[in-house]
């Protein structure tokens, strides 16, 4: 009996797999295979899709597999010509033959592939793409063992990704036979779990989603990214960058000649990858911008501004999510008598009185806040709470989780400029020159920080900057924190990756993840132990 039992008995009858959720899915992938057809992706019988069966009463893992056959003219095909698969892969179900021209039904040579990003990722849908672009832009260097792109809007419609963030799509080398790919695939898969698409060079693409919508979106997205960087090769500029500055393409390509005739000659082949360049993370506070700024400016604004802040968005999605999340901490607060909790009273009282109790709450946890702790640094304040048990832990969450709203208005209003040491925008520019690429790590939001670097009193610095990190990778002390930041970033090792913090603790934390690691000397800046063991440098310049 097929694996696709393990439990659940039904998958295997006639009238299940006839039933009205699988006919839909068949019906589904015979639509997006005509219209994948007139986009280029699956024409000359290449390429193929695959979507599970959703059903609730399933659990995703045993869902049957609907999967388009091999060597067939995709976009002729109807809901009949579908394999079915059990979860495990096996076939419970196979089309019909048709008589000439037509081919013996196949199952899809790609179906091995197909199973290890559904086993791997807990996929929903996946396609494979023989798109001109996604074969072309990994024929560009032939070098290099990953697509890189950064600063493109259509970068947010892969999913954990935003505008500033850097995208990083695995490329692995073909196969005379599909199957072949299998374990290179899930190689790559493994060393990149950020990652939902695998690019094979000079053959096409795997793409995966939870669902069939999510997998036919970041498909899209990712071909008009490849597309995009077709282009801007075409003209010269570095797609790579957040600048999109202009380089030599003849010396480019000039390099990547010298680069293989050199392999050929030592009798290596043609070489699959090139060292990826170092890249640097820094920490704000203290590091990149004086802790005056945040302790005597952000803080005293956000306090001073929550009342304001409440009243003129009290309407808004944003506001009623924030006010929501308090309800829920404080009510839990007042359950276990902790001291200063104030309840929230309901909506229908008037936004005067809500609002009255929220300010309260916020008072209450600023005047804990001065207890707790005479560190100045916001990343210190946070895990000295989270670690103490102190009672306003809640309320810290709730007002770390606002301020970002309320220092935003002040961005817009002019209220608010970013401040950085002088230095700072120098060493960016020349790090963003050398090729260098750079990210931020801080205990605020990722928007706080977006904030601090797009309004400073150099101007706009973001398009020196290639993404944003904040305590949702982990906290900044632990060390598998900066292990997920190496991961996400994709370089090779992690020792080739430079940190650069005023923090003794997150220093040993990212040390210990194998990173290097150089600790900032600011003014305002809390003393370190005796023998610390780290480079000290104050200033930018040393790096």
């Amino acid at each position: 009996m097929a694996a696709a039992a393990n439990g659940f008995p039904m998958l295997l009858s006639p009238a299940y797999r006839e039933g009205k959720a699988v006919q839909e899915t068949r019906a589904m992938v015979a639509d997006l295979c005509r219209q994948f057809y007139t986009l280029g992706w699956v024409s000359g019988t290449g390429g193929s899709i695959t979507i599970k069966v959703h059903d609730d009463s399933i659990p995703k893992p045993q869902q049957l597999v609907v999967m388009s056959p091999s060597g067939v003219q995709k976009e002729r095909m109807i809901p009949e010509d579908m394999y079915v698969l059990s979860g495990g892969g096996e076939v419970i179900s196979a089309p019909s033959p048709k008589p000439y021209p037509h081919k013996s039904p196949k199952c899809s040579d790609c179906a091995p592939l197909f199973m290890k990003a559904y086993h791997m990722r807990n996929a929903g849908a996946v396609i494979h793409s023989h798109g001109m672009e996604s074969c072309l832009v990994t024929m560009i260097n032939p070098l290099l063992k990953e697509f890189r792109i950064t600063h493109m809007e259509m970068i947010k419609g892969i999913q954990g990704h935003g505008y500033y963030d850097e995208l990083v799509v695995p490329i692995i080398e073909n196969t005379a036979h599909e199957r072949e790919l299998t374990e290179s695939l899930s190689e790559a898969i493994s060393a990149y779990p950020k990652a939902t698409a695998v690019l094979v060079r000079n053959h096409g693409i795997y793409v995966w989603g939870d669902s069939w919508i999510s997998a036919k979106t970041q498909a899209e997205c990712y071909h008009y990214l490849f597309e995009a960087a077709i282009r801007l090769h075409q003209l010269g500029i570095d797609w790579t960058t957040p600048g999109h500055s202009y380089l030599n393409s003849e010396s480019y390509r000039g390099v990547v000649k010298r680069k293989l005739d050199v392999h050929l000659k030592a009798g290596l082949g043609s070489p699959a990858s090139e060292p990826s360049k170092k890249c640097i993370v820094l920490d704000i506070e203290g590091t990149t911008t004086p802790i005056s700024f945040v302790t005597e400016v952000l803080f005293p604004y956000a306090r001073d501004n929550v009342q304001k802040h409440l009243m003129s968005t009290y309407d808004s999605e944003e506001t009623k999510n924030d006010i929501n999340l308090l309800r829920l901490q404080v009510q839990d607060d007042l359950e276990k008598d902790i001291l200063g909790s104030v309840s929230i009273p309901p909506d229908d009282v008037g936004k005067e009185q809500v609002i009255e109790s929220l300010v309260a709450n916020v008072e209450s946890m600023i005047k804990a806040d001065r207890k707790v702790t005479a560190l100045k640094q916001l990343q210190v304040i946070k895990y000295d709470l989270n670690h103490s048990g102190c009672s306003c832990l809640h309320l810290f969450k709730f007002y770390v989780y606002i301020q970002g709203h309320i220092w935003r208005t002040g961005y817009e209003n002019k209220e608010l400029q970013g401040v950085l040491f002088d230095d700072v925008p120098v060493a960016l520019e020349r790090w963003h020159a050398n090729g260098i690429k750079v990210y931020i790590y801080s205990s605020g939001s990722r928007e706080a920080q977006r904030l601090i670097f797009g309004n400073t009193t150099h101007g706009d610095l973001r398009n020196y900057l290639c993404g944003f990190f904040d305590t949702s990778v982990g906290n900044k002390r632990e060390k598998k924190s900066y292990f997920e930041i190496w991961q996400s970033v994709g370089v090779d090792k992690p020792s080739q990756i430079l940190f650069i913090t005023d923090v003794y603790q997150e220093a040993v934390a990212a040390k210990d993840a194998g990173l290097e690691v150089v600790i900032s000397i600011r003014p305002g800046n809390a003393p370190l132990p005796e023998n610390h063991g780290f480079k000290t440098i104050t200033s930018f310049a040393e790096i």
